[in-house]
C-alpha cells in the first residue's frame, strides 16, 4: 500500500470529515457528485465532463485493476478528485501498467479514501450536489470554510476553455476490440463531419469512426460561418456537438454560433452538453437536476421502439419539457421521466442526453452513431 496521509473535507452544508489521501498532496475546491458505476474508474477520472468535480464512487473497492494508457478517455485526468470507501493499491490485471495512486499524482488529482461513501451518497441524494473543499494541508474547519466561500462556484467557471483542444486534428482510431485486445481497423469512409470539442471523450470519436465517418475535431471557439461554407460546398456532411463539463448556460459564444448552424439547417448530432446546447440555442434553457445522473445503469425508454435501454449517464443539467413544442422526444429516463433524446421537427438535428458510447457502461445505445450516419447521408 502506498503511504497514506491525512485529508480533511468541508462541505458547504457544514459537514466536516477526516479521511486519508492516496492522491495529490494539495487543497482543492469543487462540486461533489456520486457515481454508481461498478467499473471504469479510470475512464471516469479522464472524462473531461468531470472537470471541476469530486466524484464519490458508490463501488466500495477502487484501484484493484490499476490503470493503463489504452483506457484513457482524454490526455489527462480532469476531475478535481475521487472519494472512495477503500483504495486498493495492489492491483491485479494483465492490462494494468500502473497503480491508481500514481495515476492521480501524475495528473495532480486528489484521491480520498477511508470514508463512509454511503453516508455521502445519501446526503447528496437528499440535499443535492454541493460545493466542497478537500485538503491534505489544512485541517482547521473554519479556515477550510473561509477558503470554500471565497472560491467561485462551478456554475461560474467556464471549464470548456480548459478542456477543449487548442488546435484542430483529424481523428482516425476506431473502437477497441476487447476480444483481441487491439483497436479495430477503421471501416470505409461514408461521410465527413466536424466534431466540436467541448470536452469530447475518446470513445465517442472511436464510435463515430467505427460508423464509417471521417472526423475532424476542432476547438470550442469555432466560427459557424466557416462550417456553413464547408457544408454548402460539400466538404463536410454535418457537425457533431460533444459532451463537456459545467453549466451550459455559461457558454454564450458557443450558443450564438450554434444558432447560426441551426438557421443554415446544417445536420447536427449532440451528446450530453451538445444536447443541452442545442436546446438552449433553440430558445429553451436548461435547468439543474438535484443531484444529477452519474452512472452506468440508468434505464431509458426508446419512444420509437418501446424498448428499454440501460445507459451510461453523466450530467447535472437537463433540457426542459417545453422543448417538445419544437421537437419530438425520442428517449425518456425511467428513473425520473426527464428527457433523454430529441429529434427537432424542422431541421436535420437530433441529440441524446445519455452516453451511447458508454465507457464505462452498457453498449445498448451505440446504434445512435449509425443513425447519425444515416441522417447526414440523407
Amino acid at each position: 500500500m502506498s503511504s497514506l496521509q491525512k485529508a480533511w473535507i468541508y462541505l458547504e452544508n457544514g459537514t466536516f470529515l477526516e479521511a486519508n489521501s492516496f492522491g495529490a498532496d494539495k487543497t482543492e475546491v469543487g462540486e461533489i457528485v456520486f457515481n454508481t458505476s461498478m467499473s471504469g474508474y479510470q475512464e471516469i477520472m479522464s472524462d473531461p465532463s468531470y472537470a471541476g468535480q469530486f466524484v464519490t464512487f458508490t463501488m466500495p473497492e477502487i484501484g484493484n485493476v490499476g490503470v493503463n494508457d489504452e483506457d484513457m478517455e482524454s490526455l489527462a485526468a480532469h476531475a478535481k478528485g475521487m472519494i472512495v470507501r477503500r483504495y486498493q493499491d495492489r492491483y491485479s490485471n494483465f492490462r494494468a501498467e500502473d497503480s491508481l495512486a500514481h495515476f492521480l499524482k501524475k495528473y495532480d488529482v486528489m484521491g480520498i479514501c477511508d470514508i463512509d461513501t454511503r453516508y455521502l451518497t445519501k446526503m447528496l441524494r437528499t440535499q443535492g450536489s454541493m460545493m466542497m473543499i478537500a485538503s491534505t494541508k489544512v485541517s482547521d474547519k473554519e479556515e477550510l470554510k473561509a477558503m470554500l466561500e471565497a472560491t467561485p462556484r462551478i456554475e461560474e467557471i467556464n471549464y470548456i476553455e480548459k478542456v477543449s483542444t487548442k488546435e484542430p486534428y483529424r481523428y482516425t482510431s476506431s473502437t477497441y476490440n476487447y476480444r483481441e485486445f487491439k483497436y479495430d481497423e477503421a471501416p470505409e469512409v461514408k461521410a465527413k463531419i466536424v466534431a466540436i470539442d467541448f470536452g469530447v471523450k475518446r470513445n465517442i470519436l472511436n464510435e463515430l469512426v467505427a460508423a464509417g465517418i471521417e472526423v475532424e475535431v476542432i476547438p470550442n471557439d469555432f466560427i459557424a460561418q466557416d462550417l456553413i461554407e464547408k457544408y454548402n460546398n460539400r466538404l463536410i456532411d454535418g457537425v457533431f456537438l460533444s459532451n463537456g463539463p459545467g453549466d451550459p448556460l455559461v457558454l454564450k459564444k458557443e450558443q450564438e454560433q450554434i444558432k447560426q448552424l441551426i438557421s443554415a439547417k446544417v445536420p447536427m448530432f449532440g451528446i450530453c452538453l451538445g444536447h443541452q446546447l442545442l436546446s438552449i440555442s433553440h430558445g429553451y434553457d436548461t435547468f439543474k437536476l438535484k443531484f444529477g445522473h452519474h452512472g452506468g445503469n440508468h434505464p431509458v425508454k426508446n419512444e420509437k421502439t418501446g424498448l428499454v435501454e440501460i445507459t451510461a449517464q453523466n450530467h447535472n443539467y437537463n433540457v426542459p419539457d417545453a422543448v417538445t413544442s419544437i421537437a419530438e422526444v425520442t428517449h425518456k429516463n425511467l428513473f425520473d421521466n426527464t428527457i433523454e433524446g430529441l429529434r427537432y421537427n424542422d431541421a436535420p438535428i437530433f441529440s441524446v442526453q445519455h452516453h451511447p458510447e458508454a465507457s464505462p457502461g452498457p453498449k445498448e445505445s451505440r446504434y445512435i452513431f449509425s443513425e447519425f450516419l444515416s441522417l447526414i447521408q440523407r
